[in-house]
Parts: structure tokens; C-alpha cells; sequence
């Protein structure tokens, strides 16, 4: 597991300790030599899927070193493969990033907004003797290309003239081939030991409908031929991206040193966010929604942005968790208990609290006068008076959970049981004093007597241990309350020794809907997102979808107890 890391030069006696971000002296050092008047950088999702977990660490490093030291953000569509892509994508990666907290300047940029100016650019690559047209298949290119410990070979077509390559390349725009026949490549080195640098691809031919540019083109850039160019038209500054592009560096500087961009954006890789009991490949997780093993991208068990939003989750503690972690360079595995953490450090904070019997069992007092109620004021939270009160009608029939009665229970048990006291939370001392059972022996009521002398106080001569929650029974609310679980049994998915598919590993328990559950009455009119603490079972959030006033449905975001801090 990888814990949080921060700046070993901190000072704990001049202030908190700031989390590592390597690229921040980077940056300080590049405005104080007047390099760069304000830093400009982007983030450039691919339209292709729903942002995950990981998306959010380059969001907030994006977008926040942006924030840190005045400068700003573009939010830059990668659309070149329009096959893969969807407007649905469009307008869930546009939410998540505002549901984060962040704003990007100016109006949402897309690469095919650059389309002409990438294939002009081509254009003059292959005038300079830089690009050529192949006709391999895929086969062959892939033989031709060599493997990491031997060199490859140059194509039979790398030597056509510059006159034959304008022209099979203007055909290939003009339509003439089919999706695969030819492709561009950039004529570097097909020895060079970086892999990249053997004649990468720049362009392919797919007959596709583009969601911005329609039917216009039936060629489109490759994402290494795209990524480097948008960025030099855009005037970004630091071109941030995780480890896996360092190879693609020297790639990316040379489009940039063979072509006559604007500006000489630099790129600068760090580690990715690998999270434990998680998937983060939207292939994977595409196939996880196609296939229904979950219900949606939105699903709360998914690593989505937006699963995460929906089961209760919120910006601040996800923001606060990218910052724990740290910006470095160093890839490890990040316990999905630290991100737990960040989210229970924030709801103890900010949820108010509240009561709901999961599994009702009907309690009778009846040495309580059936005419009677009393009215209870509970606080909203414990710590935050200026939330106010909830209140809460205390009757002769109230409901608590089943959990909270035993027969015959253990030794150390500090709950209900016969002829034992517990105390309601907020109201009297109880005593069970029968229970009630059906045919098949099940207890289906407890008979109680409570003290009324113990309102806000103990009661004399003896003490009482337990504390459990309750609802009334005609004031309550009936709800349904959906339990949510780690998606995958192993910490490591794709790899579990177990496993054939990751999709072996997953969790058969990692949903369990109760229905028939029991809320307080200030429960029932919660506002899909509106976040509780649940005294004694953990922290909820209002369904966006399913909950209604009057009829709430409640998603629970993250159990009580705090196992990755112990």
C-alpha cells in the first residue's frame, strides 16, 4: 500500500506539510526566469468512456497547479478515433469536471477543431521528405517493425518519391481506399531502440462519422501526430501526462522540432493513480456496463467519477485524496482504504446525522399511554449547533433493528435482551420484557417498559451500558436502502491467481438492497445527493436517480468504522 507522501522540506513548526508535487519547483523556476509569463495546461480526455478514479489525479494536478500559480486550464477533447466515441462521453467528462470543483478557460477545445491544420502539416512533412504512404497490412507492419531486442526493417514503399506520396496520400483523403488499406508514417528510424521512433503512424483511413466534423474527413491523426501539434496551437506550457507516455516524449518533440508550430510545449510525465480492488481501463469498463454486471456507468460500485459521485462521495474528499497521495514518480498501489478514509474525514465533519432502522423489528412499550407522544429535539450534528435540531415524536410504538435483540446473547453484549435496559438514543431507558413470536418461531415484537424518569438523565441505583438507535413507528418513513461493497474480491484484479478474467473476481456480494427499512421522519424529505451519518451503521446519500421526497432511496457511501487509519 502506498502511503500519502509530502514534502520533506515542510516545516512542521512554520506550517502543515504539503504534499509532494515534483512538478511544482519545475514550474516556479520556469516563471522566475521569465521562461514562461503564466503557465497554461490542459487535461485531454478521449471521448470513449466515463472518467474514472484516475482521471481525477491528472483533473486536480492539471488543473490545480494551473490554479496555484495563476494560470489556467483548456479542457481539450482527444476525438480522433471517432468509431469509440459518443456525445453521452462528451457531457459526462464536461459534469465531472465541474462536479470536481474546476473550471476550464475559454469555451471546450476538440483536436478536430485542428484536423485542417494536422493535415497540412502532413503535407509538409511528406514535401520535406519527413512522411511517406505505406501499403503493408497490419501484419506485415507489425513483422516489419521488429521487437524490443531487435531492430526493424524499412518498408518496401519507405523510398517512394515525394511526388507519389502527395499523390497516395491526397487519395487517401479523397475516399478512394478502404478502412486499413494504407496508412502515413512519419520516416524517422526503424532501428531506433525507443520502439516509437520506428516510422510511427500518423494517419489511418476510417470511413466513420466524426460527432464534430461529420462526414468531412475519412482520415484521421493518430493520437501521437494530434497530441503534441494541439498543444503547440493552444500555447500550453506543460503538457502533464502519466508515465506510460515517457516513451512517447522524444516522439512528441519530434513532430514538434520538424514542423513550424507556434510554441514548444514541454511534456512531463508522473505516476499514474493504481488503486487496489479497482479497474481503470474503460475498455474493462465499458465491457462491465455492455454486459451488465453493473448497472450503468454511473453504477456506485464503478471506479467512474460519476459511480463515485452517486454513491455519495464528494468533490473535497476526492480532491483531498489525489492530494494525499502525492505528485511523484514513483508508480505503487494506493489501498482503497485511503481513499475511505478521505471521504468518512469529511462526512464526520459535514453529514448531518440521523436514524434508520435497516432491518425493523416493532418494539410496544406498554406502560406507555397510548394517547401520548413527546416531541424530542435531537442536533443535526454534534460539533455544528448552527445545523439546528431534527425532531423526533417519541411513541408507544417505536421500531429498532433486529440485530439489536438477542435471546441468548454473548458475553460483552451491550444491546438489548430479556430483562435487560438499553437506552434510545436521545430518549428513555427501555426493558424487554417479552417477545412476541410467529408459528415458525421468529420474533416478530418486542414487549418493552420504558423509564420515565430517564429522559436526559441515568437512571438511579443502576447502569446502563447500551445505547441503540430507534424510529417511530407511525411518524417513520419507509425507505429503501441499497449497500454497497468493493466490486472485486481481489486486490488486484486482472491478476488474482484465481482468475481466468477479471470479471471471475467479482464480488457476488457487493450489492445488497433492503427494502421495507424504517427512517426517521426528518428522512423523508431528502433531496437526491443530501449525505448522511446513519448513527451506528455508517454514511448514505440520497440516490440521485431513484430517491423522491417522500419515498427515499439511500446509497450507502462508506461504513463507520476506519480500517485504513487503524
Amino acid at each position: 500500500m502506498s502511503k500519502p507522501t509530502v514534502d520533506p522540506t515542510s516545516n512542521s513548526k512554520t506550517g502543515p506539510a504539503v504534499p509532494v508535487n515534483f512538478l511544482r519547483p519545475i514550474i516556479q523556476a520556469d516563471l522566475d526566469s521569465g521562461k514562461h509569463t503564466q503557465i497554461v495546461t490542459r487535461f485531454p480526455p478521449e471521448p470513449n468512456g466515463y472518467l474514472h478514479i484516475g482521471h481525477a489525479k491528472s483533473i486536480c494536478v492539471n488543473f490545480g497547479l494551473a490554479q496555484e500559480f495563476g494560470g489556467v486550464t483548456h479542457l481539450r477533447f482527444d476525438d480522433t478515433n471517432p468509431a469509440k466515441e459518443d456525445q453521452e462521453y462528451i457531457d459526462a467528462i464536461e459534469s465531472d469536471v465541474k462536479w470536481l470543483g474546476f473550471e476550464w478557460s475559454g469555451e471546450v477545445r476538440y483536436a478536430s477543431q485542428y484536423f485542417d491544420q494536422l493535415h497540412d502539416w502532413a503535407v509538409e512533412l511528406i514535401k520535406a521528405g519527413k512522411a511517406y504512404v505505406d501499403d503493408l497490412s497490419p501484419e506485415q507492419a507489425k513483422e516489419y517493425r521488429g521487437t524490443l531486442t531487435e531492430p526493424g526493417r524499412n518498408s518496401p514503399f519507405r523510398d517512394r518519391s515525394v511526388e507519389e506520396n502527395l499523390d497516395w496520400f491526397a487519395r487517401m483523403r479523397a475516399g478512394e481506399f478502404p478502412d486499413g488499406a494504407r496508412v502515413l508514417r512519419a520516416k524517422i528510424d526503424m532501428a531506433s531502440p525507443n520502439m516509437n521512433l520506428r516510422d510511427p503512424i500518423m494517419y489511418r483511413i476510417r470511413h466513420a462519422h466524426h460527432h464534430q466534423t461529420g462526414d468531412k474527413w475519412c482520415i484521421y491523426p493518430n493520437y501521437d501526430f494530434t497530441h503534441g501539434q494541439s498543444d503547440a496551437i493552444e500555447g500550453i506550457t506543460h503538457s502533464i501526462c502519466t508515465l506510460e507516455f515517457e516513451s512517447h516524449r522524444p516522439l512528441y518533440e519530434w513532430f514538434l522540432e520538424n514542423l513550424p508550430v507556434p510554441a514548444n510545449p514541454r511534456q512531463y510525465e508522473f505516476s499514474r493513480l493504481n488503486l487496489n480492488y479497482t479497474i481503470t481501463s474503460k475498455r474493462k469498463l465499458k465491457q462491465l456496463v455492455d454486459e451488465k454486471h453493473v448497472n450503468g456507468w454511473d453504477d456506485p460500485r464503478m471506479s467512474t467519477l460519476s459511480g463515485f459521485r452517486r454513491r455519495g462521495y464528494t468533490p473535497a474528499s476526492i480532491r483531498n485524496f489525489c492530494d494525499m497521495i502525492g505528485t511523484n514518480r514513483s508508480d505503487g498501489v494506493v489501498d482503497f482504504g485511503m481513499l475511505e478514509f478521505s471521504i468518512r474525514q469529511d462526512l464526520d465533519a459535514n453529514a448531518p446525522r440521523a436514524m434508520c432502522v435497516l432491518r425493523p423489528l416493532k418494539v410496544v412499550i406498554t406502560n406507555y399511554p397510548e394517547d401520548k407522544v413527546d416531541h424530542l429535539e435531537l442536533p443535526r450534528h454534534p460539533q455544528k449547533e448552527e445545523l439546528g435540531v431534527r425532531k423526533l415524536p417519541f411513541a408507544r410504538e417505536i421500531y429498532i433493528d433486529r440485530d439489536d435483540f438477542m435471546e441468548e446473547p454473548p458475553k460483552g453484549y451491550k444491546r438489548l435482551e430479556p430483562a435487560g435496559e438499553v437506552r434510545l438514543r436521545g430518549s428513555y431507558v427501555i426493558r424487554a420484557d417479552e417477545a412476541i413470536k410467529d408459528a415458525d418461531g421468529n420474533i416478530v415484537e418486542l414487549r418493552c417498559s420504558y423509564d420515565p424518569e430517564t429522559l436526559g438523565k441515568n437512571p438511579e441505583g443502576r447502569k446502563v451500558k447500551g445505547v441503540i438507535h430507534w424510529v417511530p413507528a407511525a411518524a417513520s418513513v419507509e425507505c429503501e436502502v441499497r449497500l454497497y461493497d468493493r466490486l472485486f474480491r481481489s486486490p488486484n484484479p486482472e491478476k488474482a491467481e484465481d482468475s481466468a478474467s477479471f470479471l471471475d473476481n467479482i464480488n457476488p456480494d457487493s450489492l445488497q438492497v433492503l427494502t421495507g427499512c424504517r427512517a426517521e421522519p426528518s428522512l423523508g424529505n431528502a433531496q437526491p445527493e443530501d449525505r448522511f451519518q446513519f448513527e451506528r451503521e455508517g454514511y448514505f446519500c440520497a440516490d440521485i436517480k431513484d430517491s423522491k421526497p417522500g419515498a427515499p432511496v439511500f446509497n450507502r457511501t462508506v461504513t463507520l468504522r476506519d480500517s485504513w487509519g487503524q
